[in-house]
């Protein structure tokens, strides 16, 4: 792991300056804790504020850059609503959204005079359908956590290593993620996601989806929460909350959380 760090360094070293497309995940924080470090000054941060991302990870992004002294770009870009290509919720869903916003971001790249543009996606993101690698691929974006081999068990080790505080953070996903294909993204819909997220997380679930069938909420969390969500109390208290968000219908996926499971829905 010590020489893929290595690797990185040099990666970065040949690059000579970058912006690295941040999001305060787990591993946009890790790039950009090494890029840091080895590049100094010539690292400059860049999040985007959208309906689709939850507020939280926003606030939670400008706190990290600040502690490891990035400067730091946040651009609002409502824009990507009002696309109706996007709002459709197509299965290519991601390439359009990912080619919209990294556009966003090579726009303030070359206003700062930076050739190279960082994402950080890793071997693990290979997995799943992912059809927004092929915008970046067009766009020239480089994901050095991929081209490198980094996992994200990898990555997650190194950040417990650095201290970083995403170490443990569980994986994110934007909102649009929770509403099934051929439905419409509205910002309505993705507004209620985002607070029946936020309350499970705060009755003690860590990594949890709220999956957004118009009258029905799908929850999704980790095999051994099932004993806390199925106690009276928090289960009245999750039924109360999500009906007061508009769902007629509360259900718990005994699969439990898995990346990508909406995806389940397209025929490869």
């Amino acid at each position: 792991m010590k020489e893929k760090l290595e690797e990185l360094k040099n990666f970065l070293r040949d690059c000579k300056k970058v912006v690295v497309a941040y999001s305060g995940g787990v591993d946009s924080t890790f790039l950009l804790k090494v890029a840091k470090d080895t590049l100094g000054d010539n690292v400059l941060a860049v999040t985007l504020i959208s309906p689709i991302f939850p507020e939280r990870e926003i606030k939670e992004a400008k706190r990290i850059a600040e502690e490891l002294g990035v400067r730091h770009i946040i651009l609002k870009n409502d824009e990507l609503l009002k696309h109706e290509e996007f709002i459709k919720n197509p299965p290519e869903r991601c390439y359009i959204c990912k080619k919209y916003n990294f556009q966003k971001i090579i726009e303030v790249a070359k206003e700062n005079n930076i050739d190279c543009v960082l994402d950080g996606s890793n071997v693990d993101d290979l997995k799943d359908y992912r059809p927004g690698k092929m915008a970046l691929k067009e766009l020239g974006i480089l994901s050095p956590l991929l081209e490198l081999g980094f996992s994200k068990e990898e990555i997650r080790r190194l950040s417990r290593e650095f201290n970083l505080p995403t170490s443990e953070k569980p994986s994110l996903a934007c909102l649009a993620t929770r509403i099934p294909y051929g439905e419409r993204i509205e910002i309505e819909r993705l507004k209620r996601i985002e607070e029946g997220e936020d309350y499970l997380t705060k009755l003690g679930f860590n990594q949890v989806r709220v999956r957004d069938y118009k009258n029905m909420a799908r929850i999704e969390i980790e095999e051994e929460n099932f004993s806390l969500i199925l106690k009276k109390d928090i289960r009245e208290k999750i039924i109360r909350k999500l009906k007061e968000l508009g769902y007629k219908y509360i259900t718990l996926d005994l699969e439990g959380y898995r990346t990508g499971s909406m995806n389940q829905e397209i025929k490869k």
